[in-house]
């Protein structure tokens, strides 16, 4: 079968049309985001085959679709989740309720919506809004949601497949709410019995509450493992 490719600084990159399927992973350009096809659409099942392969979606508005696969990849083992000694003393107080899919689209809005340091606009669009609300009514995709005073006021959404999340985005208009959802949200999942938490690039907030790097062939050999869990 042959396959239409766009030529890059970086090397060829795999152009998707209809059912045109992913390229292995390791196919990615050679620079640490790894930019890996282009193109596609963004239904439910074309986002299922993606993170089936540890591939997901990240683009502009007024950009083609351009799906990604990093090396080195961020991640958090739950058994491996840091809780300061201030956040600790923040999750003991009683002043908030936290939710599990009780807002999704809420939560999705909020993220796409809430002003981020760096970041000009967002990459969630009306067409990412759709694919990810589909695969919620599905039951793959979910969100952990931080409540005060009948009030969504923090937050966070992602994909589960087996064993494996992949964390999309988190939001907070109070602060510590995204943090106090994302820590019941882990050691929710640790008690299913998750085994990885994707967190797609490194930052230093994500590090300073557990998450490293690990090699892109290291997180495809995890990830085979972990997709493959009843869900």
């Amino acid at each position: 079968m042959s396959h239409q490719y766009y030529r890059l600084p970086g090397g060829l990159v795999r152009a998707l049309d209809g059912d045109t399927p992913f390229p292995a992973p390791e196919q990615a350009l050679s620079t640490p985001n790894g930019l890996l096809a282009i193109g596609g659409d963004l239904s439910a099942e074309r986002l299922l085959q993606a993170y089936k392969l540890g591939i997901f979606p990240w683009f502009s508005p007024g950009e083609p679709i351009l799906w990604w696969s990093p090396n080195p990849r961020m991640v958090l083992f739950p058994a491996e989740l840091k809780v300061s000694r201030s956040l600790a003393k923040r999750l003991r107080r009683e002043d908030y309720e936290i939710r599990f899919d009780s807002a999704f689209e809420q939560v999705m809005l909020a993220c796409a919506s809430t002003a981020r340091e760096g970041q000009d606009g967002t990459w969630i669009t009306q067409d990412i809004m759709q694919g990810y609300l589909a695969l919620h009514r599905m039951g793959y995709a979910h969100s952990a949601e931080t409540w005060m005073d009948g009030q969504l006021v923090g937050g966070l959404y992602g994909v589960k497949l087996g064993n494996m999340f992949y964390g999309e985005s988190m939001f907070h208009h109070v602060s510590d709410a995204s943090k106090l959802a994302l820590v019941h949200w882990v050691r929710h999942l640790e008690a299913q019995g998750c085994g990885m938490i994707d967190c797609q690039m490194n930052t230093s907030h994500l590090a300073s509450l557990g998450a490293r790097e690990i090699s892109r062939l290291e997180f495809s050999q995890r990830l085979h493992e972990l997709v493959h869990y009843p869900s």
